[in-house]
Order: structure tokens, then sequence, then C-alpha cells
């Protein structure tokens, strides 16, 4: 029965419009992770999902990526204290000429407890996901614009 095949189809693409899988899709995300395994699997989770992503393995590389494919969003995951891990990511954003209004994501082990997510200010964010599933929810909120977090 095509019609069938047809009325899904209509249904899946209205109910992707509503959780704004349709508005976040092919986004570009810039990937910072000084671990190339980590940076890998983040990558390839990303891709998955239908984001463009742009890796760097250092701020300076990160700064130069900003600068030539102004990203949607900038996934910053660095070891090392957290007050530098946060003024890298605040000098991504200034160096790269990416604006307020583009998210940046810190992920974290000390700033917050696993499963968490804090708006820290300037739209910077930092969570420590349970699971994948965390991370692309609060990556599709970001993404269609969304003020705050639920």
């Amino acid at each position: 029965m095509p019609w069938r095949t047809e009325a899904r189809a209509v249904f899946v693409y209205w109910l992707g419009r509503v959780h704004g899988v349709d508005n976040v899709r092919n986004s570009r995300i810039l990937v910072v992770e000084n671990v190339q395994e980590t940076r890998d699997a983040i990558l390839e989770l990303l891709k998955h999902d239908g984001f463009r992503v742009d890796p760097a393995r250092d701020e300076e590389e990160a700064t130069d990526k900003a600068q030539r494919y102004h990203p949607d969003l900038i996934l910053v995951s660095l070891g090392g204290p957290p007050e530098e891990v946060l003024a890298t990511a605040q000098r991504i954003r200034i160096g790269g000429g990416v604006t307020q209004r583009t998210p940046i994501v810190i992920f974290s082990l000390t700033i917050v407890p696993d499963g968490t997510v804090e708006e820290l200010a300037g739209n910077v964010h930092v969570i420590v996901p349970d699971n994948f599933d965390q991370l692309r929810m609060l990556l599709r909120h970001l993404l269609t614009g969304a003020s705050r977090i639920q």
C-alpha cells in the first residue's frame, strides 16, 4: 500500500521538524580534542547524526578553523585545569571571530558532576554526559536557537 508509506514519510518528516532534527542536520560543529582516538570517536558519532564536523587538536588549529569555517557550534574536550579549558574556549571564540551567539560546549570531568549540564556564561555550556543521547539532545537544543537549557 503506497499511501501508507507516503503517510509514514510525512509523519516522520513532521516529527523531525517538531523536534528540531531537520533544523540541525548539516550544522557545522568544530570539535576540539587533543586525544586522537577520542576525537575520531566524537567525529564518527556526529557524522552519523548528519552533522558536518571539523576536527582540531589544539587551540591554534581550532582558532584557524573557526575563522575559515564559521562553525554553528564548538565542542571543546581538552584535558587540563577547568579554568584553563574555559579560557581556551573563550580564546577560540575571540581569535576565531566567532560571535556570542555561537554556543560552545565543554566536556569537563571536574567542573560539574556526571550527567549534568550547566551554562557558565556567554553561551558557554559544560557537560559530562552519561551517554551520547544526552549530548545529542544538548546539541540539538543549542543549534535550534533555544534560549535556555531545560
